[in-house]
């Protein structure tokens, strides 16, 4: 399977942005799907998950209330919708896939348990 990511942008603080991540070669469904993001001279962290087939989600605390996963499997795609940007949201955005899909709920937000990655999208939010 491969991943793109798209969507991202230069936008100001308060506005909303949502990233896609489409799939070839692979059911987004039939895999646990993550997206992480990684600012200049951080390390990567976990942003949410989204389980194969039922589909709960998992929000990390920095993005709940703001952020949600969500997917479209007629489209084959994963988005995440962010809402109020705050400068400190600026980072590359990458889309993961965990397949099969071993992590269970409690380890979705580990990166290391997803084995496909996207090429990342910028967004840089400006205050």
């Amino acid at each position: 399977v491969q991943l793109q990511a798209s969507g991202g942008g230069l936008v100001q603080a308060g506005v909303s942005l949502r990233l896609s991540c489409a799939a070839s070669g692979g059911t987004l469904r039939s895999y646990n799907m993550g997206w992480f993001r990684q600012a200049p001279g951080r390390e990567r962290e976990f942003v949410a998950a989204i389980r194969a087939g039922g589909g709960s989600t998992s929000h990390a605390d920095s993005v709940r209330g703001r952020f949600t996963i969500s997917r479209d499997s007629a489209k084959n795609t994963v988005y995440l919708q962010m809402n109020n940007l705050k400068p400190e949201d600026t980072a590359v955005y990458y889309c993961a896939a965990d397949r099969p899909p071993t992590a269970p709920y409690s380890a979705l937000a580990n990166g290391r348990l997803y084995d496909v990655w996207g090429q990342g999208t910028q967004v840089t939010v400006s205050s």
